[in-house]
Order: C-alpha cells, then structure tokens, then sequence
C-alpha cells in the first residue's frame, strides 16, 4: 500500500463515519484551506457528543511528514472496527483487550484530524517531496520560494518571538516567508490553523491534545520555549518581565508549570513510549519540547496555554508526537512506514487508556 493523497485521506476519514454511526461522526471544519479544500474530523465515541472528556488528535501539518496521516486513519480504523467486533487490538507484543478498546470508546470522546494541511501535502506529493509549510501566497511577493506559513508556528503563543525570547537563543521560528519556519503575519492568519482552534473551541471537555509529526523517535510534551518549573507561577508567558530571558535553559528562565500538571505529562508521555517498545522494541524518548529544539507558535503550547490566558477554559495538556527517525526520513519505505504506523497506534491507545 502506498502513502494515501489527499482525496484517499479525505475519503477514508468520511468511509469511517459511514461505516460505524453508531461510534462515530463527520465533523465538517468551517473554513477550507487557503487553496480552497474543505476538510473533515472524525469524532469517535459511543456516548452523546459533549458528554465526556475528549482528546483531540492532528496530522498533516507539516506538507512533507506523509505517514502522520496514515497512523491517525489507522488509529480510527482499529479502534472502530475492534469496537464493532468485540475484539482487542495487536501491535507486535503490545495487545489491547477488548475490554480496554470499548473503555476507550465509551468513556472518552475523540476528535481526530488527520489531515491539517491538505494544500501542502499535494504539493508535496507532486511537486517538491521536502514542501514543509501551507500554500498561502500572500505574502511571497510573486516569489515561489516564499510562499507558504509554517502551520506549527501561527498559533497564539509567544508570537512575538523577538520580544519573548533572549536574543541568543536559537528559537527556531522566522518573520522571512522564504524561511520553512515562518510564522505568519499574525496569530491564526492560517484557515488551518483556525480551524485547529476552532476544534478546541467546539470540544470544550478537551483535556488531551496531540499533533502527530515526523521525525525523532520522542514524544514530547509541553513546554516548548524554555526549561518546565512549578516554583515560580510569575515566571510564565504572560508576565513581560521576563521578556528577552527565555529560551536559553540556563537558569535565568523557567516557564511555569503546575507540578500535578508536570507529574500528568510525565506519566502520559512514558506510558506512550512503553506501548511503542513493547511493539518491535523501538525506543522513544519522553522529554518537553524545549529539548527538541526552543519554538514558539506551536499548537501542543498553544492549547496548553488558553487555560492560562482565560481560566474559564478547562486545562488541555499538550502533546506531540515525532514519529519516526533520520534513517528513514520524512518518507520512509511503506514496509517502513508499516512498522510506524503499528509504533505510534500502540502508544495512542496506550496514551487514551492511560488518560482514564
């Protein structure tokens, strides 16, 4: 099987809601893509929409990582079938029962968007293969290596990344269109960005989030602009104070975490890692983003951080996944990519499980 394009990727998430009403829904996003695709959700569980808490999972963001598409369909299917049937689920030597798979699906809601960013996944599967951001131009000036805005960096976290971040730190976001990083105008300049927020906005009794990407074999977890502390709960993104001292993880900055906040995404984090190993043996690495590399923009911090920003919204711990590693690169062989599917699909359902 190859990788899907975008009409299969499409298609396969509406065949879903077709083929099991009872477990799950199309969600029609409000807003297409900058070249004008709408795009679909699929919300999985046996209870009433709204009635219980909810995880929400996202794919193809980046145009290039192919395969985090792939493993949220899969993801679906398994669970949907094996819930119809009455069955467990395998992955090598990770194996779910039939009693877990239906915990999951009558006690959690699930919102998977596998496919964020369908405009730069075409390009990138006819076009340029490396293709990393959206296909706005609206701010390329006529010139194609400038067109596109980076979707993992236009959300509504330290934006103003000049301002936020020490001057030294190695921040990898850009204000340049012709950069792969580059965040955009303004916050949720993106249709697809917005469309992200506006899952969150709609499932209120979100607590999970997770953004599938490629490549580095970790599952990360928030924060991703500086070292985590939960001393010092001035010492966050909203106070000015502290402005031009992050990023670095020397000390002199710390963005501020609850600790039982911090214990959760440590727990949730292993415990997806240890699904991974038990499938093949492939090990994956739990850490906070900010030890990938220092970003802002990000969607795992963004959704984390609207609980801080408006108390009135309920916490939503955030989570992302990088599948895969430099052997096998943004587009591994399918017999490859085949064994990440059966990695990552153990560990989200070993993450759901754990969430309960």
């Amino acid at each position: 099987m190859p990788y899907l394009n975008i009409t299969e990727v499409d298609s396969a998430v509406t065949s879903l809601a077709t083929a099991y009403p009872a477990t799950s829904e199309l969600i029609d996003l409000p807003e297409p893509s900058v070249e004008g695709r709408a795009c679909h959700a699929l919300r999985i569980g046996s209870a009433p929409a709204g009635t219980k808490d909810c995880a929400v999972l996202i794919g193809g963001v980046h145009a290039r990582e192919w395969g985090s598409c792939e493993i949220l369909v899969h993801f679906a299917a398994d669970l949907l079938e094996a819930y119809a049937t009455g069955t467990g689920l395998g992955y090598g030597g990770t194996h779910f029962t039939s009693d877990q798979v239906r915990k999951i699906v009558d006690e959690l809601e699930l919102v998977v968007f596998p496919l964020v960013n369908p405009d730069g996944r075409l390009y990138s599967q006819t076009v340029a293969p490396m293709w990393r951001k959206n296909r706005d131009p609206v701010n390329s000036g006529g010139d194609p290596a400038r067109i596109g805005v980076d979707i993992n960096r236009n959300y509504d976290f330290l934006f103003d990344f000049t301002q936020a971040f020490d001057p030294s730190a190695p921040v990898q976001v850009s204000a340049d269109p012709a950069s792969e990083v580059y965040q955009g105008p303004s916050p949720f300049s993106e249709p697809e960005t917005r469309n992200v927020r506006w899952l969150l906005d709609a499932h209120p009794r979100t607590r999970w989030f997770v953004d599938v990407h490629s490549y580095s074999d970790d599952m990360l977890t928030n924060w991703g602009d500086d070292e985590n502390q939960s001393q010092y709960k001035d010492q966050n993104f909203l106070n000015h104070v502290f402005d031009h001292r992050r990023g670095l993880g020397s000390g002199r900055y710390g963005e501020y975490i609850p600790k039982g906040d911090a214990d959760d995404c440590v727990v949730l984090a292993e415990q997806f890692c240890a699904a991974v190993q038990g499938v093949g043996g492939r090990t994956y690495t739990p850490k906070s983003g900010f030890h990938l590399y220092p970003t802002c923009g990000t969607s795992d911090d963004y959704a984390y951080a609207r609980h801080f920003a408006d108390p009135d919204q309920g916490p939503i711990l955030g989570f992302t996944v990088e599948w895969g590693d430099q052997a096998g690169g943004f587009h591994p062989p399918w017999r490859d990519m085949k064994r990440d599917i059966l990695d990552v699909d153990a560990g989200l359902v070993q993450f759901c499980l754990t969430a309960l």
